[in-house]
């Protein structure tokens, strides 16, 4: 269930996990489009055959595992008042177990900070990408967006 907090009082909330996704399962048809999207089409992630026979299956790109932030994330908090945000960049990405197709993610978010910033709000988030089943995330990444007030 999707949590609201207003603008004025996302500060209240640094320090605190702000929601956990649902499951997302990467199937080899979303590994393909990125690899077409972004031009990395390395065998370990699109040569099915090979990826079995080398490496026990295919697996996904750590930037695709780091892009699904946005769409996993869009449904864990909606904050009121807010006319437009930016992606302000990441801080400290660090990929630390593969995703294999097949598998399924999910993200859980904490707020790290809250601050005044170019006529908005800076917010920034550790998110990290948990993968069913296993101990060690695919991905942990310190996320920073503006909030702007409507």
């Amino acid at each position: 269930m999707m949590s609201e907090v207003a603008l004025a009082d996302l500060a209240s909330l640094v320090g605190q996990e702000t929601g956990v996704s649902d499951w997302l399962e990467i199937t080899q048809d979303r590994v393909n489009q990125f690899a077409e999207a972004t031009g990395d089409h390395q065998w370990i992630h699109v040569d099915v055959d090979r990826a079995t026979r080398e490496i026990g299956g295919p697996i996904a790109h750590g930037y695709l595992t780091l892009s699904l932030i946005p769409y996993l994330s869009a449904g864990l908090m909606r904050v009121s008042g807010v006319a437009r945000g930016i992606n302000y960049g990441s801080d400290k990405v660090r990929f630390t177990s593969m995703v294999r197709v097949g598998k399924r993610v999910r993200l859980r978010q904490k707020m790290l900070a809250c601050e005044a910033k170019a006529g908005g709000v800076q917010i920034k988030n550790e998110c990290t990408i948990e993968i069913e089943g296993e101990a060690r995330p695919a991905c942990v990444a310190e996320t920073i967006a503006i909030l702007y007030g409507a």
